[in-house]
């Protein structure tokens, strides 16, 4: 089964990362490239990525026009995804819970759907 980690920023996330030195920032990078490394090694990876700040994102408002972001006043935006292949959603939350961002309660865990499934 396949399983969105969503990965959340806020206020509070960014002014963490912010206050970390230079060589904490990288241990942090490095931290994500060896749990990147571990789900390639178990076959379970599929993708994953950081995302860019909201502001540098375009949306497709309903009359079909784009506008430049941000786009909501939220304090909380998607910062990037793990998508896994693995075996039920007790593993996806196990594997969540390495993301460093669980401990603030940023990560979410979501089955993904094909879209045959979607169809009634």
């Amino acid at each position: 089964m396949k399983f969105m980690i969503l990965i959340h920023s806020n206020p509070l996330s960014r002014e963490i990362w912010s206050d970390f030195t230079r060589e904490q920032q990288e241990a942090g990078i490095q931290y994500y490239a060896e749990l990147t490394a571990d789900l390639e090694r178990s076959g379970e990876l599929v993708v994953s990525h950081a995302l860019a700040d909201p502001a540098q994102g375009r949306r497709l408002p309903a009359e079909g026009q784009s506008a430049d972001g941000p786009f909501a006043e939220v304090k909380e935006h998607l910062a990037g995804f793990i998508l896994v292949d693995c075996v039920d959603l007790d593993r996806a939350v196990r594997i969540a819970g390495r993301v460093p961002e669980a401990s603030l309660g940023l990560v979410e865990v979501r089955p993904a759907v094909d879209a045959a499934d979607l169809v009634r």
